[in-house]
Order: C-alpha cells, then structure tokens, then sequence
C-alpha cells in the first residue's frame, strides 16, 4: 500500500486529506500547531469572506444557512474545524508537529521520482511515496525597504489583529489589496486619521450587485468570461463612480479587470468621500515620523500599517530544488507541480480569483489522479512533470483570473487522460471541474 504525507492542517490541508482518505491511501498529516484552520486563527479581527458564504465551501458540506452572506473570521474557522471535525481528521493529524525537512529519495531518474522523506522536529524521518504541501503562502511576512528609519510604530497586517494594535491618531497603510483596504476601513471606522499608499490605479468592485453576492448574480452566468468582464466595470461604474471620482485615486492602467489589480471594498471608497481616508502616492523615504512621499510631500505618522503581502516561502525545502520566477515557484497543471520536481504538489500555492475553499479540493483530485499514474508505473513513477513540462507553460502566478485557472486544470485533466500510464491507473476521468 503507498504511502502519502500532508503538510499543514489549514482549508487545503484538510481538503487533501479528505480526498485522500476518500480515495483510500494510507495518509499521513503534520500540523505544526494545535489546531485546524491555519491562518483564521489570527487574521485581523474585521476579515470578513470577499466571497460568498454560499460559493466558499468544501464539497458536500455547505456552510450554516444561518451564517450572514460574508461570514466574519471566526465564523470561518468554526466552520473549518467543523469540516475537520465531522470527517474524522482530528484521529489522523499530528498536531505541534512541525516539518523541518523535504528531502528527494535518491534516484537517478527525476528529481522526486522514487518519493519523498519527511523529517519531522522530532528528529524522526519518514519516507513516503508522496507528498501534498499545503502549509500556506499568509504567513512569511513581506515588508519593502525604504531609506531613512521610521520611528514610529510598524505592523504588518499578518501580525494585526484590531485597532488597539495602533499607537498615536495618525495611520499610513501601505498597500491596496483587499487586506490593505480592510485595515484602512478600520482604523478609519475608529475615527484614527488615515492615508493609504496607492501607487497605481486598481479597479474597485462592490461585493453585492442588486443586493445579492456579485458571484450569486445568475444571469452573469449567460456571458463568456470577457463580457462577463465588460458588465462587471459596467455594474461598477454605476454603483461605484469611477477612478477621477475619489480625490488622490491614480487611473488604472489595465483596461479590463482581468489585465491587472482589483479589490472587492467598496467602504475604503466611501471613507474617501467622508475624508476619513486619504489617497497618498508611493514613499520615497523615511525620517523620523516623517514619511516623505514620490509627489515631494510629506507628512508625519504615529503608525505605519504594511498590507505589503507575504512571501511564498517553502522552508522546509532544500534551497535550489524549487524553480523560481518573479519570486514565485513555477508550477504546472493549475499551480499543482512544481517545475522540476516529481511526487511533490502543492495544494493552495495559488489564489484564483473568487471563492478559495472549493480550488483545494479540486486540486487534491488532479494531484490523486497524478499519483494513481505514478503508481501504475512502478517506484520510478510516471514522469509526469517531466510530461507536462513539454506540454505547458509553468506559471508564476498566484493571483490570476478564475476562468484561466479552469482552463489550466481542465487542459491538465485531459493531458492526464491521455497519459501513456493512463490505462493502467484508476479513477482518472472522475474528477469534475
């Protein structure tokens, strides 16, 4: 019987683990630490789901019909520990139990091809036929360098939890992701005096059209991805404004939301309008509580708030093994291989945009189907990086669009399906998209 190991306990852990269960494997899970749920035990306390209670579930399980339609953080974990919970997960994860090692079995076919040995903190070392990684990519915090030094107080939004974390009346948040805009509302909604670094124009969508989810709106569903694209600047413009519309906001550069940044706040710009929240340019240094900006301003902070995202480390990866491009890992079929490596995938190393939770499952399956051709061959495996390196384009994406995501795991399906193992192994044409 082969033997598969899972890393990390959060959504895409549990998600890999059920489908492996499901599909019958010995499986393993290493959680380093006591819980369920990664990141939603300390995100920030106003996070509340961008997408829809009714489109963020794991397969068969659908969230409590009493939930609200944007569920608050904590309603997110409760309902991932339920998931945990009700499918029997907590009798199989080893929890404090952190993965200091991810070493290749040596072999001399492809890197990975013969499996994987874990090493745990324990010391202890185990050998497995593969490996799911799904520790996460919200935890390396990344903050840019400026000249100068700060000397107020600074906080990433990875380490913020409410406003009590806020010295002082005056805050600059730096960066205008979803997280950036959240912790701008908030400290804004606490009456605190607040600038937001905006260096480039993004587009703004509301999170509801016609008082219903944006994800929910059912005729959406009758246009092709680019008008798709088209109505949703349409819906709005009218609901929302435009760029020139919000002192301080830089005009996009993309023309359609597909072509660059976007964010689901519509209360960052109604904090503009209210002069709560200021649009400021990029900072050029630092001198003291003075922040000196590109437009040649300036102005003084009690607290500076980074919203500057994380890094997508892999530390328990020997450096040199992963692939990298812009500072991601390159991966093949929907963000699953990683370039250059074999029996190794990675569950949760990208974020289509939409709902998140329903991506783990359906790349737990494709990375099984993965698996199943392996085993048909025999301990060297399949070779099937090496197979889909010569017939896709590795990815260094980790935003990008939904329906292109779809079209990288569907064309990955049909790639598996017509593997030379193909007829040997099982269960490859049961995973839906």
């Amino acid at each position: 019987m082969t033997r598969y190991c899972v890393i990390g306990a959060g959504a895409a852990g549990i998600s890999a683990l059920e489908q492996l269960r499901k599909a019958g494997y010995d499986v393993d899970c290493y959680e380093k630490t006591d819980r369920v749920g990664g990141h939603w035990h300390t995100d920030y306390d106003a996070l509340h789901l961008i997408s829809s209670r009714d489109t963020t579930a794991f397969e068969n399980f659908p969230m409590p019909a009493d939930y609200p339609h944007f569920p608050r953080r904590d309603q997110v974990r409760a309902y991932i520990e339920s998931y945990a919970r009700t499918h029997g997960h907590y009798d199989i994860i080893q929890f404090n139990t952190a993965v200091t090692a991810l070493v290749p079995k040596a072999t001399d076919d492809g890197v990975g091809s013969t499996g994987w040995t874990v090493t745990l903190e324990t010391g202890e070392s185990i050998d497995y036929d593969g490996v799911f990684v799904a520790h996460g990519h919200l935890w390396d915090q990344k903050i840019p360098q400026f000249p100068g030094n700060f000397t107020g107080k600074q906080i990433h939004s990875g380490s913020y939890r409410n406003t009590d974390d806020i010295d002082g009346e005056r805050v600059l948040v730096v960066g205008a992701g979803n997280s950036g805009c959240d912790l701008a509302v908030d400290a804004a909604q606490s009456r605190f005096d607040v600038d937001i670094v905006i260096r480039s124009g993004l587009y703004f969508q509301p999170k509801t059209y016609f008082g219903k989810p944006r994800h929910e709106v059912a005729f959406l569903a009758d246009f092709d991805p680019e008008e798709q694209d088209l109505i949703n600047r349409l819906l709005a413009r009218v609901s929302l404004g435009q760029w020139n519309d919000y002192p301080g906001l830089p005009e996009p550069r993309h023309r359609t939301l597909a072509d660059g940044p976007t964010v689901a706040n519509n209360l960052l710009l109604y904090w503009i309008h209210h002069g709560r929240v200021r649009v400021v340019p990029g900072i050029e240094r630092f001198e003291g509580k003075t922040v000196h900006f590109t437009d040649g301003t300036q102005q003084d902070y009690d607290t500076i708030l980074w919203a500057t995202g994380f890094n997508p480390s892999v530390p328990f990866l020997e450096d040199g093994l992963l692939q990298h491009r812009n500072g991601m890992p390159l991966r093949y079929a929907a963000g699953i291989v990683p370039a250059g490596l074999e029996k190794l995938y990675f569950i949760g190393l990208t974020a289509p945009r939409g709902p998140m939770i329903p991506i783990y499952g359906m790349q737990a399956k494709v990375a099984i189907q993965m698996a199943a051709l392996h085993e048909a061959v025999g301990e060297h495996g399949a070779g099937v990086e090496e197979y889909l390196a010569g017939r896709q384009e590795a990815d260094d994406r980790l935003d990008i669009v939904r329906h292109l995501w779809e079209e990288q795991l569907e064309d990955t399906r049909r790639l598996l399906a017509a593997h030379p193992a193909a007829k040997e192994a099982t269960g490859l044409t049961e995973v839906p998209l």
